[in-house]
């Protein structure tokens, strides 16, 4: 296989319980193609399938969910190693008693229906044990909380794109619009002088060079602008740190023309280095 057609496939297994559907989403979050209770039969086609195309990273969940098909996947393994087509294995586990907890606050069942709890678990981990020996990686999820967990899994598989995921979406509005419902963090311009008040920049925007001229010739924008500066440069890595993805920063003035826009142009210059950023001017039309 040519370098260029390398795929990046993790296979998800691990005890029931012990958050591989929680470690499926955090792969998604990553940019990879995840698929939950894949049939070990047909991982090798889907492995051909990928290395066709752009998205080189695949995830994949299967466990005993899968019966009898789970009896297929050290087939399917080997027929991938005949491929040369590489494969990460991670492991998910737990203690029993975490387990058992876990399944009785969600009241889900065991795929091991037919025992007790603890004799399911039991039988899961003796299963288990061949794969777990072929494990990649094992991680135990017993007093992790689900952002550790996807701390650890972004670092282990995406180091370089810890920040980088955090996905900021910049809002400018007017507040006489309404509020965005969706806003995480809000901040409130309307206390620097207002170009509406300007005859020649009243019908620009704060995305024309003069009005921008007008808003950044004021002291207190550039102090007010560090001071959110800085504390957007201490809480967001908290934010990611808690295993938050998306983060909604809005900025408002009294129309949502003017200065809300500036603000938010060039707070999105300064965060757009470090995170994935997009601005939008919900009211800069009306």
């Amino acid at each position: 296989m040519d370098r260029t057609d390398a795929i990046r496939l993790v296979l998800i297994t691990g005890l029931s319980g012990a958050g591989k559907s929680h470690a499926l989403n955090c792969f998604e979050d990553l940019g990879y193609y995840c698929v939950d209770n894949m049939p070990p039969t047909l991982i090798p086609k889907f492995a051909d399938l990928f290395i066709q195309s752009e998205n080189k990273k695949v995830a994949l969940v299967c466990d005993l969910r899968g019966a009898a098909f789970f009896n297929d996947l050290f087939e399917a393994l080997q027929e991938l190693e005949g491929r040369n087509v590489d494969y990460e294995i991670l492991f998910l586990a737990a203690s029993d008693e975490t387990l058992i907890h876990r399944f009785k606050e969600t009241r889900r069942r065991h795929p091991l229906v037919e025992y007790s709890l603890p004799e399911a678990i039991s039988r899961e981990r003796e299963a288990l044990s061949g794969l777990r020996g072929k494990a990649s990686r094992e991680i135990d999820t017993t007093s992790l909380k689900p952002w550790e967990l996807k701390s650890k899994i972004v670092e282990i598989y995406e180091p370089g794109q810890r920040d980088k995921n955090m996905q900021i979406h910049l809002l400018s509005f007017g507040f006489k619009h309404g509020l965005p419902p969706e806003s995480d963090l809000v901040f409130d311009v309307r206390f620097l002088p207002n170009p509406h008040y300007v005859e020649n920049l009243k019908p620009l925007t704060g995305e024309d060079l003069q009005v921008r001229e007008y808003v950044w010739q004021w002291s207190e924008t550039g102090r007010y602008f560090d001071k959110v500066k800085d504390l957007l440069d201490f809480s967001i890595p908290f934010y990611i740190k808690e295993g938050k993805t998306n983060l909604v920063i809005s900025i408002g003035c009294t129309g949502g023309k003017h200065r809300s826009v500036v603000l938010a142009e060039d707070l999105g210059r300064f965060l757009g280095s470090r995170y994935n950023v997009v601005v939008e001017h919900r009211d800069i039309g009306k």
